[in-house]
């Protein structure tokens, strides 16, 4: 189950979402550039990738644009592309682009105080793009998200509220991460969790500036612009017959 886009994409262009999936795509292929140097991914890693018991200050920033693997930036490229546009275009490209490197920062910090000791080094941009999710939770509760459900042989696309897709997915990262040990690889939750809340407080001035949930009655709780006339706007489920 996972987002695949919005209805209400923004009217002006998002410079900077472009541009961070820019960034974080040219910062992957130089990481493939190293190849099987074992030596040297260890030393990248080590020197740029966030290590809470190292907690080096400038690894919170750049760890934000490493990935571990293809589908881990793919996926976060995604999220980014979805939730990023609208959010830029209510608060101007500088103002957003601050609001994703301090919702990185908040995340990493989250990662860090849940394991202080811990030498897994932490690398992505998913904290920041929660706090970019948690942002959108609050400005667009109702705006309409394409949600993909894949069953075993078939996948359908329902079009659900926001309030309900990330309303999900900040559930299931609290829920891990107070079931993660302290040491477990792979996802930093803390992270997700830590990242999403501080994207809502960070939001919240801007929320306010706006008129609060008046802003929310003049804008139906979407962005301010026209649904998008997809194409494909659903799917059904397909019928597999049976082979004779």
């Amino acid at each position: 189950m996972f987002p695949i886009r919005d209805h209400n994409p923004s009217l002006r262009t998002p410079f900077v979402t472009w541009a961070l999936i820019v960034a974080n795509v040219a910062v992957f292929l130089l990481t493939l550039a190293i190849g099987d140097d074992q030596r040297a991914l260890s030393e990248l890693y080590f020197n740029w990738a966030l290590i809470p018991q190292k907690s080096d200050p400038v690894t919170y920033i750049t760890s934000q644009f490493m990935h571990g693997g293809f589908l881990h930036l793919a996926g976060n490229m995604l999220f980014l592309w979805i939730f990023g546009d609208n959010l830029e275009e209510e608060m101007g490209h500088g103002p957003f682009l601050i609001f994703y490197l301090a919702g990185g920062i908040a995340a990493g910090l989250a990662q860090t105080l849940s394991a202080p000791g811990s030498t897994i080094p932490m690398v992505g941009a998913s904290g920041a793009i929660a706090a970019v999710m948690g942002g959108y939770l609050l400005m667009f509760p109702k705006a309409r998200v394409d949600v993909m459900i894949i069953f075993i042989v078939f996948f359908r696309i329902f079009a659900m509220p926001a309030w309900i897709v990330l309303g999900v997915w900040f559930g299931l990262q609290m829920f891990s991460s107070l079931n993660s040990t302290t040491d477990m690889g792979g996802v930093a939750y803390w992270a997700h969790a830590g990242g999403f809340a501080a994207g809502v407080m960070m939001a919240l001035p801007l929320w306010r500036r706006r008129g609060g949930t008046g802003y929310w009655s003049r804008t139906a709780g979407r962005p301010p612009h026209p649904d998008a006339q997809y194409r494909y706007s659903a799917s059904s489920v397909p019928r597999v017959g049976r082979r004779r």
